[in-house]
């Protein structure tokens, strides 16, 4: 993805991990770096020289490399200011906003809390805007509450749902036919879904990758955004998941715990 001077490259990692590489043909910010071989490998095979390093939350396969790439060299470690990472050096919160070193590059960060406590997301505004989440928001799904309430991500992602829908959801993980899966028992009547289905199973079939989806498209087809919908919670009445009236919140704690198990 591109504009007339930056380029996002994606750096599979581990099985299902994306790491990215914001660069501009000579410098590169690296997001959530879990493994530092393959982003040492996309570095020396595109000429690039790392010049900061972008965290969202504290999970391993998220920062598991930052020690082996500062051996190369010593750049800024952004992070969030509630997530407990010891190599943070420039710690965020919700409202702040950063010219990313080496790069014509400023992000204004988001605290979306709910998968971890602390977890921060990295939004790119104007004519091509781009959302770096985490394990916030995921194509067609959310992250797990290991540390947060439903109340949490339910508002964290209400947050970035408001985002533009033209933003590019770079999200940090290929679960997205499973989760897709999942949003067709939550609505299975919902025909954008199946549009996507289509769609993002021949793109894994032809080895490529089904992200950056978009805000519009997660609004169109995403349970864990459109937990509002009617439909939704009706299905979770027919499953036994949910009594009726039940409040959003109510609705989308059950989603939620529903995918847990799914």
């Amino acid at each position: 993805m591109t504009n007339s001077t930056l380029q996002v490259l994606t750096v599979p990692a581990f099985n299902d991990n994306y790491l990215w590489l914001i660069h501009d043909g000579q410098h590169a910010a690296v997001v959530d770096p879990g493994d530092a071989l393959p982003v040492q490998a996309a570095l020396a095979a595109h000429g690039l020289t790392l010049s900061a390093i972008l965290l969202t939350h504290h999970h391993a396969d998220h920062i598991g490399g930052v020690s082996q790439l500062l051996q190369q060299g010593s750049v800024p470690v952004f992070g969030p200011r509630h997530d407990g990472i010891a190599a943070v050096t420039q710690a965020l919160g919700d409202g702040d906003v950063i010219a990313v070193p080496g790069l014509d590059l400023r992000l204004r960060i988001l605290d979306v809390p709910g998968h971890t406590k602390g977890h921060i997301a990295y939004v790119r505004e104007g004519a091509e805007p781009w959302l770096f989440c985490g394990d916030t928001l995921f194509a067609a799904g959310c992250g797990r509450l290991f540390e947060g309430t439903p109340a949490q991500m339910a508002a964290s992602l209400d947050k970035l749902a408001a985002l533009p829908d033209a933003t590019l959801v770079y999200c940090a993980h290929e679960y997205t036919l499973a989760n897709l899966r999942f949003a067709c028992a939550a609505e299975p009547d919902n025909a954008a879904l199946r549009n996507r289905v289509v769609s993002d199973n021949r793109k894994r079939e032809q080895g490529v990758p089904t992200v950056p989806s978009t805000i519009g498209l997660e609004k169109a087809t995403n349970p864990f955004l459109r937990y509002r919908e009617p439909a939704i919670a009706g299905q979770l009445h027919s499953a036994g998941k949910l009594a009726r009236g039940a409040a959003p919140l109510e609705v989308f704690a059950a989603l939620r715990e529903w995918k847990n198990h799914f």
